[in-house]
């Protein structure tokens, strides 16, 4: 099992959902995050008063998905969350040794 965590921009939450949800990806955890990488924020006025923002809101998606479906749901989190602009985000994978329902003890892929 992979777990896939993406850092995306807000405004494509819905457009990456609705991809994951055509795949019949059915489970996922978002976050609001901030945080910057390359991008380092931008500067805007307040008040006549110029400020640094430097850190921009984001969304944090995390799914396990079996490790058959990994490279498939990558390329769909990908596309769907590319502008082809600097900020875009990224996507980390991590191997995933156990996954355990509460419920009813299901285990393995079983669980997801």
């Amino acid at each position: 099992m992979k777990k896939l965590e993406a850092i995306i921009q807000p405004f494509k939450l819905e457009e990456v959902k609705e991809a994951l949800k055509a795949l019949g990806v059915d489970g996922m955890t978002i976050t609001e995050v901030r945080g910057h990488g390359r991008q380092k924020g931008h500067k805007e006025v307040y008040r006549g008063k110029e400020y640094t923002v430097d850190l921009l809101p984001k969304v944090k998606v995390e799914l396990v998905v079996a490790s058959a479906r990994a490279d498939e749901v990558i390329k769909t989190l990908a596309d769907a969350a590319r502008t082809g602009r600097i900020g875009d985000g990224k996507i980390f994978v991590y191997d995933i040794a156990e996954a355990i329902r509460i419920r009813n003890d299901d285990r393995g892929e079983a669980a997801l």
